[in-house]
């Protein structure tokens, strides 16, 4: 299991604006805010990966497309919750790549929903279960 991911970003108050209406409906919580960073963990001491956002320091356009990451998937327990995550994204005028659907290409019950944060990160939201 990876303990953390640490993401940097060219704005730390927008992303923090941001990450912090998003992540609750992702199932993670605040873990810490500094100036220099800030913090998310899984919600209700639930192990998983904690996220961390610091600020970048060197200037450039994030790219999928490039070396590195390529995306970020947040597993979500209900397909309705792939719908709120998308629901939100599309009442905050964010960039839809994908609408919530079944994708068949992947094992299982894969339904999902991705998108792009307000830096180009290309975000998923996921349930693995076929209910909601």
């Amino acid at each position: 299991m990876l303990g953390h991911l640490g993401i940097n970003v060219p704005d730390l108050s927008v992303a923090k604006r941001y990450y912090d209406a998003l992540m609750p409906r992702v199932g993670f919580e605040p873990y810490f805010d500094t100036d220099e960073e800030f913090s998310y963990r899984p919600a209700g001491s639930k192990p998983g990966t904690f996220l961390f956002f610091y600020l970048a320091t060197e200037p450039g356009d994030y790219s999928s497309q490039r070396s590195g990451l390529q995306h970020l998937a947040f597993m979500v327990r209900r397909r309705s919750q792939v719908h709120a995550v998308h629901d939100h994204i599309v009442s905050i005028g964010g960039t839809v790549i994908d609408p919530p659907q079944h994708f068949p290409q992947y094992p299982g019950h894969y339904y999902a929903t991705f998108w792009y944060d307000p830096f180009g990160i290309k975000l998923e939201a996921v349930c693995h279960h076929d209910r909601d």
